[in-house]
């Protein structure tokens, strides 16, 4: 028995930030059956490393879920999906603002197909000026707060490699469903979530509101930076936070030999020590937070001299043997390689009947009740026979609306 064993799921979504949300879906036990145009999901095609086979851009974002083929376009295809909202509790969709009304499908008339239905919608951006605006990833950090406080201070705002905008606004998307759900149960009626990528990054970048609105009783002691204006700057690798944090050089000097660590009051004494220099843990000018906030350069510095001499594993195993909180910058290669992750089964391996095996991220949500399997993605239109069958639509029948173009 799985967590959402018994929900049925309409999968409407393309490209990243609706996949994202279904597969999780998927992963708790929905049956997601996505719902694609005869040409299929964009992403099959895009960014494609094995000739006509689906790209990993979409295989890493469908697992688990079944495939159908439909044009909303064709007076059959508007019947046929009818019958798919009155027999599925969620629908989810990322097309552009309206697109979904416009194929003639309004939240009065789901409502009317299916009161229970759950209808989730991602967006861009909400309701207010932004409203028909595209939206991808980078825009979605650029215009939520994320871009203009990542980067270094003399430097211009960066993009994070974490696809904040897309699947961090899929995964705002699930924990919304999921409520959603756990209401109907007690009202028995559907009811609308909305998601806008701008809104969920804004989400996720709180802490700089908070610090921007610190800013109005002088500068933030925490950061690196030695001059403060009416906006939170740019502070380089700086946690921001009560503990500060940097990401120190380590040997032999590769683009990833770096490990991030966090001095803590606790920390001091030890660390102090460790890097050669145990004079520091009672001078006056070093031994507390306080003396410590205005040099954090400097003492990173004095870090940095001893980390340098060593690898980032070394690194890691003395700092942790005191207890002090770090973490080496992994590569993208050492994720994949890494043995605990496969025994955690973050990292795992699934076979695809096209590709063969290819590396993908399993479930981040591990439920002791509700195992997750990650099985291979559909190819496109798999499951067409298998789920409109049960609307009626025999062998003779199928085979037409694949001539017609339908399906």
């Amino acid at each position: 028995m799985k967590a959402l064993e018994g929900v049925r799921v309409l999968d409407m979504t393309h490209v990243q930030s609706g996949p994202s949300a279904t597969q999780l879906l998927a992963w708790l036990g929905a049956d997601v059956v996505k719902l694609e145009a005869p040409t299929g999901d964009i992403t099959r095609q895009q960014l494609r490393d094995v000739p006509g086979v689906d790209s990993l851009y979409f295989t890493m974002l469908n697992c688990n879920k079944r495939s159908i083929t439909l044009n909303m376009k064709s007076e059959r295809g508007k019947e046929l999906f009818a019958e798919l909202v009155r027999s599925s509790d969620i629908l989810v969709e990322n097309f552009g603002p309206g697109a979904v009304d416009r194929m003639g499908f309004t939240w009065d008339r789901l409502q009317s197909l299916n009161p229970r239905l759950i209808y989730a919608s991602i967006k861009g951006f909400g309701a207010g000026r932004y409203a028909k605006f595209k939206a991808y990833e980078v825009i979605a950090q650029a215009m939520g707060g994320s871009m203009s406080t990542t980067g270094f201070e003399e430097g211009p705002p960066l993009a994070t490699g974490a696809q904040i905008g897309d699947s961090g606004t899929g995964i705002h998307a699930v924990a919304g469903i999921l409520a959603a759900l756990y209401q109907r149960e007690q009202t028995g009626r559907g009811q609308r979530v909305q998601v806008a990528m701008q809104h969920a990054v804004l989400n996720l970048c709180r802490v700089k509101l908070r610090d921007q609105q610190r800013l109005a009783h002088g500068a933030l002691k925490e950061y690196p930076n030695r001059t403060f204006g009416e906006e939170v700057p740019r502070s380089g690798n700086a946690s921001g936070g009560g503990q500060p944090g940097w990401a120190v050089r380590c040997a032999p000097g590769g683009p990833n030999d770096y490990i991030y660590v966090i001095v803590q009051p606790v920390g001091w004494k030890p660390l102090s020590a460790i890097i050669g220099r145990p004079e520091l843990a009672d001078d006056p000018e070093w031994a507390t937070p306080e003396a410590r906030l205005p040099k954090l350069d400097k003492m990173f510095q004095l870090i940095e001299e001893w980390s340098i001499r060593h690898d980032k594993w070394t690194v890691l195993d003395t700092l942790n043997a005191e207890n002090i909180p770090c973490g080496p910058i992994l590569s993208t290669k050492e994720l994949v390689e890494d043995g605990s992750l496969r025994e955690e089964g973050i990292v795992v391996t699934v076979d695809h009947p096209e590709r063969g095996e290819f590396v993908t991220v399993g479930s981040p949500l591990q439920l002791s009740d509700s195992p997750v399997d990650v099985r291979t993605p559909p190819l496109l239109g798999e499951h067409n026979q298998e789920i409109y069958a049960a609307f009626g639509v025999g062998a003779d029948e199928l085979a037409e609306l694949k001539t017609n173009g339908v399906i």
